[in-house]
């Protein structure tokens, strides 16, 4: 018989479901790693197993980061780059990117998904499109590493095939041929795709860019896709410079290129957006895609912002990313969400979003963009229990405590204090249960001087 765990005194809960109910002085009953009952004060069903105090916390839904390069943990505040655009950053990199092995991926791994973890991210997913001859094993590595920490992954098998001589960016150390790319895809399906209910791994197949790939890579990576029943990711008009070279390659905007590659359905969740205009918006929001946000990366490469507003009411399934850390500096979760809202704000002023909105990004709108909200992103029962809590009685709340779940974003959480994977504690009194996971700090600092000029 599965563990019956019972969460009981919760302050308030932020469900993020269809009817969007806050329930206060509640609780939260978990059978095994699903959610059994959600109720109000008291409990009054069978004896738990393990009963935990929820006393003077808000919970939410885990949340759900949708676009990430985790091996980048290695690379953040690299003092080269730091003032760096998106194009001359990316070239400045992708030289050391190439010396990168099975420890660094390992390592960093670890460290970016427990950053994760403790910022309140239950799942991730990770675009890794990097990989130097002979190591297709990089991504093994990097699914090892995240069973280790405990966090439902999303993985994606990223791709490049053009490289400085066929116009594109990388070199051609960290390209690789069609037949390798399409051979990978197919290994890497049968080896670790998961496509059973609550599945801790599934993966997802991703060009880099489509500027990064042949034509074909792209329309036949969209096959696959379609025959497996597997999502699609890329990068899509992150900066005015990718417009611009769109025009010029292919005589076409970004979206109306997607389009022409068969890219435009409710299979594919793109990252950035921030380029795109009224009549783009209302074709990826006919084609029902997912969209990754992720302000910070796109302040710190001063790429622009997104028009999240003016998509927020259509059919694109917004969700929330902290982007690969050299391009944030960081993997917390949380603080994202407050990005989100103030840049927002910034260009559409201070009644045009709420931070129920982007929460509800972060939940239920990262469980639809990774076409996973039957069971993910909110908490109701027969979902997973992917739960978060914070406790209220923080210093950075003093006084703000008329309203607790816009608290989460309008007092600048650091962290969380509780988080649950998969029916599993993870995060307890704001730390890590799995202590160990520490002892890599000093190993990536170590790694990560390697490759500093």
């Amino acid at each position: 018989m599965r563990e019956r765990k019972l969460i009981k005194n919760i302050d308030t809960i932020f469900t993020a479901d269809p009817e969007g109910r806050e329930l206060n002085d509640a609780y939260v009953l978990i059978e095994g790693n699903r959610i059994e009952e959600v109720g109000v004060s008291p409990y009054e069903g069978r004896d738990p197993d393990q009963v935990l105090d929820g006393r003077g916390k808000i919970m939410i839904p885990g949340l759900i980061n949708t676009h990430h390069h985790i091996f980048q943990t290695l690379f953040r505040n690299f003092k080269e780059v730091n003032n760096a655009k998106l194009f001359t950053w990316l070239t400045e990199l992708y030289d050391r990117w190439a010396k990168i092995d099975t420890r660094a991926i390992h390592t960093s791994t670890v460290v970016g998904t427990a950053e994760l973890l403790l910022s309140g991210a239950t799942t991730t997913s990770d675009h890794l499109y990097l990989f130097p001859e002979g190591q297709n094993d990089l991504f093994d590595t990097e699914i090892e590493a995240a069973r280790e920490v405990g966090i439902r992954f999303h993985p994606t098998r990223g791709s490049m095939s053009l490289s400085k001589e066929d116009g594109g960016l990388p070199p051609k150390e960290v390209v690789q041929s069609e037949e390798e790319i399409l051979a990978e895809y197919r290994r890497v399906i049968d080896e670790y795709h998961d496509s059973s209910k609550f599945a801790m791994t599934r993966i997802a197949l991703a060009p880099c860019s489509p500027f990064s790939v042949t034509d074909k890579i792209m329309r036949e990576t969209a096959e696959i896709a379609e025959e497996e029943g597997l999502s699609l990711h890329t990068h899509l008009a992150e900066t005015a410079d990718e417009t611009e070279f769109c025009m010029d390659e292919v005589g076409m905007r970004p979206v109306d290129y997607m389009e022409s590659l068969g890219w435009l359905n409710e299979r594919v969740w793109f990252a950035h957006v921030v380029h795109v205009n009224k009549e783009e918006i209302e074709k990826l929001s006919d084609a029902g895609v997912g969209m990754s946000h992720c302000p910070s990366s796109n302040m710190r490469l001063g790429s622009g912002i997104a028009p999240v507003v003016e998509m927020k009411d259509t059919d694109i399934d917004i969700s929330m990313a902290v982007d690969g850390s050299a391009s944030n500096d960081t993997s917390n979760m949380i603080k994202e969400l407050r990005q989100a809202l103030l840049l927002q704000r910034v260009e559409y002023g201070a009644d045009s979003i709420t931070p129920r909105e982007v929460l509800r990004f972060a939940t239920i709108g990262g469980a639809r963009a990774l076409g996973r909200e039957d069971e993910l992103g909110s908490i109701e029962p027969g979902k997973a229990a992917d739960l978060v809590m914070v406790d209220l009685n923080r210093l950075e709340y003093a006084g703000g405590l008329s309203d607790p779940v816009s608290a989460l974003l309008m007092c600048d959480t650091k962290g969380v204090d509780f988080n649950m994977v998969n029916g599993e504690v993870l995060v307890e009194d704001g730390e890590l249960k799995d202590r160990e996971i520490l002892d890599y700090i000093p190993e990536q600092n170590e790694i990560a001087a390697q490759f500093y000029s």
